[in-house]
């Protein structure tokens, strides 16, 4: 089979297990709060490929780091399906290397890569996760950003008002919703109030939480902020 037909083999096998998510809610902003609802799609177990040896051993991955002054804490990796760590895998996408691919049926995130491959990340998602998929692209990133709850949160959640936009919203930390990281998205030169982001709470990797976008273990958003520039391109199925 010619290189040709291998990728349109992969992207049609591709779009055929992550489908397309509708665009049939707004998004509000991200937030990370824990309460779990039940999985979108379940995730047939398989044990996955051993990391590659230049991403060292899980444990190095994921090892405590200080970090813009915070001192981020180690991940239980041996609580974590090893499905969602951080790996090296061949692409499934077809898209151009450098392409972000964000699959929220199967709850991974691609950095497609040179030569077939692309590195992959576990992700969580909330209900803005769902409600957006398109192509896009990363308009701006930020390190520790401060979280801003928009009155359409507040009004459902009013002890959230302290941390409004008017207030100066939360500022950066370990409790922070959005993490360590944030990457923007923008589609046609408008905010799609769509996120990347970390989170502290590691355990939501893999699931499908109350609330919040794409959320990814800190360490492995940090990863991916330092492997894509702004006006990165994306795709969410």
């Amino acid at each position: 089979m010619s290189e040709v037909a291998n990728i349109e083999f992969s992207r049609r096998k591709f779009f055929q297990v992550s489908g397309a998510v509708a665009a049939s809610a707004a998004l509000a902003a991200c937030t990370s709060v824990s309460e779990r609802l039940p999985s979108i799609t379940p995730i047939e177990p398989a044990p996955p490929p051993a990391p590659e040896p230049a991403l060292g051993g899980y444990a190095q991955m994921y090892a405590s780091v200080t970090d813009e002054g915070f001192q981020l804490p180690a991940i239980p990796v041996d609580k974590v399906d090893n499905r969602f760590l951080r790996q090296m895998v061949q692409d499934p996408t077809g898209e151009m290397p450098g392409t972000i691919v964000v699959d929220t049926k199967q709850h991974f995130l691609y950095l497609v890569r040179p030569g077939g491959q692309a590195m992959r990340y576990g992700v969580g998602l909330g209900r803005a996760g769902f409600a957006w998929s398109g192509r896009a692209v990363v308009q701006w990133k930020r390190k520790w950003p401060t979280w801003k709850v928009p009155d359409e949160m507040i009004a459902r959640q009013p002890e959230l008002e302290k941390y409004s936009v008017a207030n100066g919203g939360m500022e950066p930390g370990l409790k922070n919703p959005l993490g360590s990281r944030a990457l923007y998205i923008f589609q046609d030169g408008e905010d799609t109030l769509y996120r990347i982001h970390g989170s502290p709470e590691w355990w939501t990797i893999g699931k499908s939480v109350s609330s919040g976008c794409v959320r990814m273990i800190n360490q492995d958003v940090m990863d991916l902020y330092d492997r894509v520039p702004n006006r990165t391109p994306i795709v969410v199925y």
